[in-house]
């Protein structure tokens, strides 16, 4: 079943999709927030969601402030992790979600990893996907001086083409071309601005004060960051709390691996089945 909800937040309306199994709504239902990339949305999950509900999980999907069918914030494009991560944390008391699984990607996977280094919201389990514990490498002056000149025609052709360019190998050229034509439809002040929190968000010295397991997923063909630093993070991580950090390298796959694996699905919940093992084991 698919429900879709507007939330009000800190004065504006969030939009949510969630999604639950067929005749299986009871309490031990386990649930899954899913985050988006930077000037994305939800809609990235149109597949992995419904196929998730189907193995036996409740998805939550929110649309991030100012990004798909969200209202924008009311002090106009948030430039936070950490205020997308306050943000996310009122959606889940507005609907009474205690400890979830969380997996993000991108922007997604940098949230994933501040909400799961806040020991006052323990999470069930995280699956941070293309996301490094440092800052991400952009340019963040150049970031904000393009928010002043946004709406430049050609904006939407490097949208598509950067698309292109973060993709693996593996996808086949119409699968990658449909993956670079939805991800057209964002906002350039929105997509900028996250940029700008990709670029400023730090947790290294956070690491060891992650309090549930956690998968960091890095594809090997993807261009926004470097593997081998989210590998390290996880080594730190599993130093300081041994048996709960895990590192996966995806051959062939780029930024996007919920939109680039087919039957994404049945990957992540092998992830998320291993998360749930090693909480009861811990």
């Amino acid at each position: 079943m698919i429900e879709a909800r507007y939330l009000e937040i800190d004065g504006a309306l969030g939009f949510v999709e969630i999604v639950t199994p067929d005749n299986r709504r009871d309490i031990e239902t386990p649930t899954v927030l899913c985050l988006h990339t930077a000037g994305q949305s939800g809609v990235q999950w149109r597949h992995a969601a419904s196929a998730l509900a189907d193995r036996g999980y409740r998805v939550i999907v929110p649309d991030l402030p100012g990004h798909g069918r969200s209202e924008p914030a009311v002090d106009g494009p948030i430039t936070s992790i950490v205020v997308f991560a306050d943000w996310l944390g009122k959606v889940l008391d507005a609907l009474a979600v205690e400890r979830p699984f969380v997996m993000g990607c991108s922007i997604g996977g940098k949230l994933t990893l501040e909400l799961a280094t806040r020991p006052s919201r323990p999470l069930a389990g995280a699956i941070a996907m293309e996301a490094e514990a440092g800052p991400g490498r952009v340019n963040v002056g150049g970031l904000r001086r393009e928010l002043e000149d946004v709406a430049g025609p050609s904006r939407a052709d490097r949208t598509y083409l950067g698309t292109l360019a973060s993709i693996g190998r593996s996808v086949p050229e119409a699968q990658a071309r449909l993956i670079a034509t939805m991800h057209k439809r964002e906002d350039p002040e929105i997509s900028s601005s996250d940029l700008i929190a990709w670029g400023t968000h730090d947790v290294r010295d956070r690491l060891a004060d992650i309090t549930c397991p956690i998968r960091l997923v890095a594809g090997a063909q993807d261009p926004w960051i470097q593997a081998g630093l989210v590998e390290q993070a996880a080594a730190r991580i599993e130093a300081a709390r041994p048996g709960s950090a895990t590192f996966t390298l995806l051959d062939d796959i780029g930024h996007y691996p919920m939109e680039e694996i087919d039957d994404f699905a049945s990957v992540a919940d092998g992830w998320l089945t291993e998360l749930r093992t090693t909480a009861v084991l811990s």
